[in-house]
């Protein structure tokens, strides 16, 4: 497949007029101006963007469908409604929920990694249950508990989980931050009522991610910088952001760029069975109704997670902060692959890596997704 009249980005470099061979499911070769001639299927982006594909590491659901439903169907479902939105890879995510349950999703999980016909799915999130009810936002509170080893440990062994949520503060979970961090899998801060000195002896231990930044965490004030001071100053923390334009003010999206700046934070969706589904649209989460609007609302009018799925997330980001595509594309690929330590084949484009592509209108809409060299989605000409 040969990509041609693209604004192609790099880590390198914007180039315009570019061009972009692929061989197989690999990125084969790349440059600047008049594009190779070779007997292949030919693609003119007609000076679209054309960026690494975007990788979703907290997405629950969508189009009616919910990882906890533990439904390969609805994963496949998830999967091609992701790619129409530009992601080409993604980590189903739980809720905090009985053992049976999140064992049954793991399964479901694990039996369709490799079969998805849209977006790859390449593992599981844990999001809970090992989180602080202070903080539970629309989590179950009534399932949250603390770390107990034999049920972790079975979760972990499965193989597939590449993300780990949990509240550092309770000394019952760090073991647990330290078996994930010797096993590869990524921990993040969540659902957390930790203060910055608790949050420096979480990263001491291992944790590098917050979960869906400045939501469900200890706020900051300026004599308790608390979770978000923490999120904000250590290095170490790449930070989680919904920016889905209801969850996070601008001026706080445009703060934590400044803070954490390109390399530093990830855009990630949330987004629940609700998205893709109408305004005004009800179903039931753990026998609670939830109502989709500019988001998902329990009938408290608690946050229930995000509609918004990452491409339009991603559009936001930049009109909330003033930032460009050349200098924000990382938070929506390389950064996501570079948490899960995958970057080393996916999140950028570069000779040798997945042929995991998107195609971008001036308007940020996507025009096409190429997962592993196959195109996933096509837009429908207007």
């Amino acid at each position: 497949m040969l990509i041609y009249n693209a604004r192609l980005v790099t880590a390198e470099a914007l180039i315009f007029p570019g061009w972009l061979l692929c061989h197989g499911d690999k990125i084969a070769h790349f440059g600047a101006g008049m594009p190779p001639l070779v007997d292949t299927q030919r693609i003119d982006a007609q000076g679209a963007w054309l960026l690494p594909g975007m990788i979703d590491v907290h997405v629950h659901g969508a189009v009616g469908h919910d990882t906890m439903d533990a439904s390969s169907e609805g994963l496949q479902a998830m999967s091609r409604c992701y790619a129409e939105h530009g992601v080409t890879a993604f980590l189903a995510t739980t809720w905090t929920d009985s053992r049976a349950r999140v064992d049954a999703a793991l399964a479901a999980i694990a039996a369709t990694i490799g079969k998805t016909q849209g977006a790859a799915l390449i593992g599981a999130h844990l999001e809970g249950p090992y989180l602080n009810p202070v903080r539970c936002g629309a989590q179950d509170s009534t399932h949250i508990r603390r770390a107990e080893r034999k049920e972790a440990l079975k979760f972990l062994d499965l193989g597939i989980i590449r993300l780990l949520a949990l509240a550092p503060e309770y000394p019952e979970n760090e073991w647990l931050i330290e078996e994930c961090t010797a096993r590869g899998i990524r921990v993040s801060a969540a659902h957390t009522d930790a203060t910055y000195a608790q949050m420096e002896r979480a990263v001491a231990l291992g944790v590098r991610q917050t979960t869906h930044t400045y939501n469900a965490m200890r706020p900051l004030h300026h004599r308790d910088p608390g979770t978000v001071g923490a999120a904000l100053t250590i290095d170490a923390l790449m930070c989680e952001l919904i920016a889905d334009g209801v969850h996070v003010h601008p001026a706080t999206q445009l703060l934590l760029w400044r803070a954490k700046g390109a390399d530093g934070m990830l855009l990630v969706s949330d987004a629940v069975r609700g998205a893709g589904l109408a305004s005004g649209e009800t179903y039931l989460q753990d026998g609670r109704e939830v109502q989709v609007r500019d988001a998902a609302y329990l009938p408290d009018n608690t946050l229930a997670g995000s509609t918004t799925l990452l491409d339009t997330a991603f559009a936001q980001f930049l009109r909330a902060t003033g930032v460009t595509v050349e200098q924000a594309w990382k938070v929506v690929s390389l950064n996501p692959a570079r948490a899960l330590g995958i970057d080393g084949y996916k999140g950028s484009i570069a000779y040798g890596k997945d042929a995991d592509l998107v195609l971008l209108d001036a308007d940020l809409r996507v025009q096409r997704t190429i997962v592993g060299g196959r195109i996933a989605y096509t837009r429908s000409p207007e």
